[in-house]
């Protein structure tokens, strides 16, 4: 968890699921309309869906790989 490739990964995970979480906010918004779009609510759910990404990211390092955010094992 203490290295420079853990966060790498783990900030990873967690820009992807800002995006997914957005575009789940802009998709649930009236008709997709971006003009009307509260955009701070958006912001908010996607930087609470970053949040949780890396929280799990870190609460998977004692379960996975050694010094991975993942808790998959990979066949390297």
């Amino acid at each position: 968890m203490w290295t420079w490739i853990f966060w790498n990964q783990a900030l990873e995970r967690g820009v992807k699921t800002f995006a997914q979480s957005a575009l789940l906010a802009i998709g649930a918004s009236k008709g997709f309309n971006l003009f009307t779009l509260d955009w701070k609510n958006c912001l908010g759910f996607a930087l609470g869906g970053m949040l949780l990404s890396v929280l799990t990211s870190v609460a998977s390092v004692s379960i996975g790989p050694s010094g991975s955010p993942s808790l998959v094992k990979t066949n390297q």
